[in-house]
This record gives structure tokens, sequence and C-alpha cells, in this order.
């Protein structure tokens, strides 16, 4: 995931590397200058934010807030905010940011495909107040949020969720969801709001379940999501199939809001995989961002790059 700074200096977490860099662009010609490490030996990081000059990370186990920097966009200072979140097996990942309320939101996966979870966090969105305190579930039954971000000038949450597996190609799909505050998302008994799961459901098991704003192709892994270039319009970038017959392709989506009818779908940036061939994915989109020069910017997990797309003129 990625996040600018107050000197609008892009910085990205690296999960398997346990690490949070900066990618400064001194000279203002759209590529960057260097990679530089701000904080290493972290716990799987994900998620990052910054708030009153500190950058606040998400492990895989809590949450950690970095300051100290010496000019060079080091971090060495460390503080634990948040500690003890769920762990082990499932979705390790944990995406956070800060609402218009000042709430410190953090998204945590299930543990598994399909099952009754024993901790209530997990599947979830949890809310703390900005030092930690107060958890408590903010909205539940989304399997696996792994990006959420605010509607501009609104307290919308919005969040993409990817849906459970082993149900076909085509179901259930991945979905974009408007989330309020005591929200109940369905999963494991309900799945987009309208599928039962075989399992899990039952002739009433969507009954009072939150219906998601848009549904795109199932199994293709919704990750960063951004609202670009205006509030009716989203960009989600979809990771791609791993289990899919006819594979979904790494690429990203734009969908328009309308409030008076259902939401578009279409694609917005394509060419991460030639077809249906998975021998020619070269990359896999993750992370979407919003530049304060007015580009967008997305982080690419497999082919280790970050990509800046700006408006053709």
């Amino acid at each position: 995931m990625m996040a600018f700074d107050e000197n609008g200096v892009l910085h990205a977490t690296q999960t398997d590397a346990g690490s949070v860099v900066a990618v400064p662009d001194r000279d203002g010609d759209g590529v960057a200058d260097s990679v530089v490490t701000v904080h290493g030996a972290l716990n799987r990081p994900h998620g990052l934010a910054f708030r009153d000059g500190w950058l606040y990370v998400a492990n895989t186990d809590g949450v950690v807030r970095l300051g100290g920097g010496t000019g060079d966009l080091a971090r060495p200072r460390q503080e634990s905010v948040v500690r003890g979140l769920p762990t082990g097996a499932g979705h390790y990942t944990r995406t956070l940011g800060f609402g218009p309320d000042g709430g410190l939101y953090v998204s945590i996966g299930s543990s598994c495909n399909v099952c009754q979870e024993r901790d209530p966090r997990r599947a979830a969105i949890v809310r703390y107040e900005p030092d930690g305190r107060g958890e408590r579930v903010f909205a539940k039954g989304l399997r696996n949020a792994v990006g959420f971000t605010w509607r501009p000038g609104t307290d919308e949450l919005w969040a993409t969720n990817n849906g459970r597996d082993h149900l076909g190609d085509d179901q259930p799909p991945e979905t974009l969801n408007l989330v309020r505050d005591g929200d109940d998302f369905g999963w494991p008994r309900c799945h987009a709001g309208r599928i039962p799961d075989p399992e899990f459901g039952g002739p009433r098991a969507c009954e009072g379940v939150a219906a998601p704003r848009a549904e795109l192709q199932a199994h293709a892994a919704p990750l960063g999501l951004a609202f670009y270039p205006d509030a009716n319009s989203v960009i989600i970038a979809l990771h791609g199939s791993w289990n899919r017959s006819v594979p979904v392709p790494p690429h990203l989506v734009r969908v328009l809001l309308h409030s008076d009818g259902p939401a578009e779908v279409e694609d917005f940036a394509t060419g991460w995989q030639l077809g249906a061939d998975t021998s020619t994915r070269w990359g896999r989109v993750a992370g979407v961002a919003v530049g304060p020069d007015g580009s967008l910017y997305v982080s690419d997990d497999t082919a280790g790059a970050i990509y800046r797309l700006t408006a053709s003129r």
C-alpha cells in the first residue's frame, strides 16, 4: 500500500521484506530519484497513513507509529499504538486509515475461506481512537476488505471485499461497498448481499445483510482503491485470479457511481497479462493512491514497481 507524507513524498510498504520505503521525486520529473528505507524489521507491514507528523503502519499483529526523522526520510523511532490483533492462518494483511471523525480504522481479513470465526475482529473493520483505545467492531461480515478509503467531501467509508472461493468460476462476485457503522455484510452465511452460503447459509441467510454498491468479477481479488478523478469515480486494483479456470488478468477498473441507478464498471488500465495465459502475467497491481500532482499512482507487488498514470492531453 502507499501514502504521501506532508511534503508530497510517496511511501510504500514492502510486506514480505518487513519494511517501509520512500520514493522521493526531488526534481519533479515524475520518476523517483531513489528508494529510501524508512524503517525495517516490521511484522508484515501493509497499510500506512500519516497523521500529526507520525507515520502509522499496520503490522499483521498490531499498529505502530514511526517518527524521529532527521531530514533523510528515515524514521528510527517506533511506538506501539494497537497490540494483539489476531494472527495465524488466513488473511494476514492489515489496512489502516484515519477517518474524517478522527478515528483509526483497521481492516482484518478472515482466518479461512469460509468458517465461523472465534474472534469477532476477524472479517471486519475495527475502529479505535487515534491512541489505540476504544476498540470496537465498526462493520462485520467482510471476508477480506483489503482496501478502504473515504469519499472526498463526505464521511462515507468505501471498501473492496474479496469473496469466498470454491463456488465456481463466477460466484460469488467481488464487491465494492459503502460501509456504515454497524453494517453486517453477511460472511460467512451470505455473499454479495443475495447469495446464501451452501454450508453456513439457509433460507433467511441474507436477511439484514448490507448490499454492495457494485459487483465485480468473481475471483478478481480487488485490493486498493481511490476516488479519481472525482467523488463519483472509483479506481480499483484487481490483483487477478489464482483459481479460476479462465484466469482474470490483473488490471484496473473504474466504477462510476450514480445516485439514481446502479453503478457502472469499466476497464481503466490493462496489459499486465496477455489474454487468458497466466504465463504472460508479468505484474499484479495492488495499491492505488492519488498524488498531490493529480496523478494516479499504482503499485505492483509482482514486478516490484510503482506506476504513475497521468491524463492525456
